[in-house]
């Protein structure tokens, strides 16, 4: 009785496999998006998105009103609280919002957006492979493999988008006498945070331009929906073809 009491849940079991696979394959996959808002009083604004696939992640950043013909630093910060700083953020007083002073709301750099080579924390501050804003903006978009605590902090509501760069007297440069703490060689206008924004799960694939889209983010949620649809049916057969066979071969054991 126990044996023939065992097959169905192998069964089950053996069904239910490919399901739970499939589903932990797929957890790292998904949209995010964000939206840039102003820090510093430095009018820029923009969006990004992050698609990812695996341990891949193809970026978008769209970002405008920033310093002119300047190089600005942009990152995935990851591991605090996953908002922006508010103003109160300012504990020195100084008038501006520096990055260290913001990293107990937005947490570390997880990832270097740069346009080339590099992506990790170590090329933070390299400036010469960072997009240029000419005539205050830019587009950057790049496909790169991220770390495994990158795709954990997205997934946990806690990666937030920074564009640095800031030009609070106007002057058309990174000019300010005081220096960034991250490296006294920079200016702290060139490393100060100048718009950041949360990332929120999204359904879409592709950079909003208007109104809600259907693109590539929705038809691949449906896909998986779709698979898993698929699996729970392959479960719910396996279940009731292994109940079937009990019940023949108790019967037949009580004949």
């Amino acid at each position: 009785m126990r044996k023939t009491l065992a097959m169905p849940a192998v069964a089950i079991a053996a069904a239910a496999f490919p399901l739970l696979t499939m589903s932990a394959a797929s957890a790292a996959d998904g949209s995010y998006q964000a939206e840039l808002g102003a820090l510093n009083d430095s009018g820029a604004t923009g969006m990004g998105m992050v698609t990812f696939q695996g341990d891949q992640a193809t970026v978008t950043v769209e970002a405008s009103g920033l310093l002119a013909g300047a190089p600005h630093a942009q990152h995935f910060h990851i591991g605090a609280e996953g908002v922006c700083p508010p103003a109160s953020a300012d504990e020195n007083g100084d008038g501006i919002i520096s990055t260290v002073e913001g990293q107990p709301f937005y947490g570390s750099i997880g990832t270097s957006l740069t346009t080339t080579g590099d992506t990790s924390a170590d090329s933070a501050l390299a400036v010469e492979r960072f997009p240029t804003a000419e005539g205050g903006s830019f587009t950057y978009e790049r496909t790169f493999t991220v770390d495994p605590s990158v795709v954990d902090s997205f997934e946990a509501g806690t990666a937030v988008l920074v564009v640095h760069g800031i030009d609070p007297d106007n002057s058309g440069a990174y000019d300010g006498e005081a220096m960034s703490e991250l490296n006294p060689e920079l200016p702290l206008e060139a490393t100060a945070p100048a718009a950041c924004g949360a990332f929120t799960a999204s359904q879409m694939g592709q950079m909003p331009t208007g109104g809600a889209e259907t693109g590539a983010g929705s038809t691949a949620g449906i896909e998986h929906e779709a698979a898993m649809g698929v699996g729970a049916v392959a479960v719910a057969g396996a279940a009731a073809a292994g109940a079937v066979a009990y019940r023949r071969r108790q019967a037949a054991d009580q004949a």
